[in-house]
């Protein structure tokens, strides 16, 4: 077998891999921000992820509404997580280098979902666009981030790239 073809045989077996929901898997070894703020993995793969989160004190800032760090960083999460899991068909990891969102209507309580679609997706860069919504299916915040596609080994920070979990 030619390379190009283990390469496309091994990008196949991904793929019917991907079409699995691997949200449990996430949630079983989230870490990090994701489980300080308490945001749980309804559905993850590498054409969509959706999550949620049940809004506490830890989300609100002094006017009693949801920070907007929270929303970008659920947007970012998202997102990440579905580039992430795209991006295995080639062994690479991602990181994300922008991330624009906006605060559409203020929250104060309830449960939040938010749900990442690809916009576009390379074998160096992924654009993914997400949105929250609230209990009443209004779209609370909306944004895009723009991660890069790092190969097996690469330096980030002075390290390694690879997953951090909270069991070490």
């Amino acid at each position: 077998m030619t390379e190009d073809a283990q390469t496309v045989a091994t990008a196949e077996k991904i793929d019917k891999s991907q079409a699995e929901n691997l949200a449990s898997q996430i949630n079983g070894r989230l870490g990090g921000w994701a489980a300080a703020m308490r945001l749980h993995f309804l559905h993850a793969s590498g054409d969509e992820v959706t999550a949620e989160l049940q809004v506490g004190p830890e989300h609100l800032q002094a006017y009693g509404i949801v920070h907007g760090g929270v929303y970008a960083g659920v947007i970012e999460s998202v997102a990440s997580v579905g580039a992430a899991l795209w991006a295995r068909r080639y062994n690479q990891t991602v990181v994300g280098v922008e991330n624009q969102t906006s605060f559409l209507v203020a929250t104060r309580e309830g449960r939040l979902t938010a749900t990442a679609l690809p916009l576009m997706r390379g074998r160096r860069t992924q654009v993914w666009q997400a949105k929250i919504t609230n209990e009443k299916g209004q779209t609370v915040s909306e944004g895009k981030v723009r991660l890069i596609s790092l190969d097996q080994g690469a330096g980030l920070a002075g390290e390694t790239v690879g997953l951090k979990t909270s069991d070490g």
